[in-house]
């Protein structure tokens, strides 16, 4: 059941990205720092990096559209025909991720040390940021649907 009109939230604002922020750093930084999670990387092939990163956006929308019943996402502003709270929220959770990876070396500690490089060392990155990023999502859309 939606909330009527008066009731809703306003349109998409940039203290809701704020807010995004908050919730996704909060929930990934554990993650980026755990060497499990690149060491699960680096065991995943290919398609279960996008079949994750693609996990991510599906979390993120339920979590945004689905549990949430006051927002709808045909009334929001849109970025290339995308709601523009679903673009800043993917942003949020792969984002805080990279820039955590990346503030406490954790490529370096993880993979750098152990002799990878190259464009595998990339590509375990990016599996690395899209496993991280399952949790970082849950913090971030949560974090913008309380506040």
């Amino acid at each position: 059941m939606k909330r009527p009109k008066s009731l809703r939230r306003p349109k998409f604002r940039i203290a809701d990205s704020a807010q995004q922020a908050v919730g996704g750093f909060l929930l990934a930084g554990p993650f980026v720092v755990t060497g499990e999670v690149w060491d699960l990387a680096a065991g995943m092939n290919a398609i279960q990096g996008w079949l994750t990163a693609g996990l991510v956006g599906l979390i993120g929308y339920a979590a945004l559209y689905r549990a949430d019943t006051g927002r709808d996402p045909e009334e929001e502003k849109e970025i290339a025909g995308i709601p523009a709270r679903f673009v800043s929220l993917m942003i949020v959770a792969f984002g805080s991720v990279a820039v955590l990876a990346v503030l406490f070396d954790a490529p370096d500690t993880f993979l750098v040390q152990q002799g990878v490089t190259g464009i595998d060392l990339w590509m375990i990155t990016g599996k690395a940021i899209s496993v991280s990023a399952v949790f970082s999502v849950v913090g971030a859309a949560t974090a913008d649907s309380v506040f």
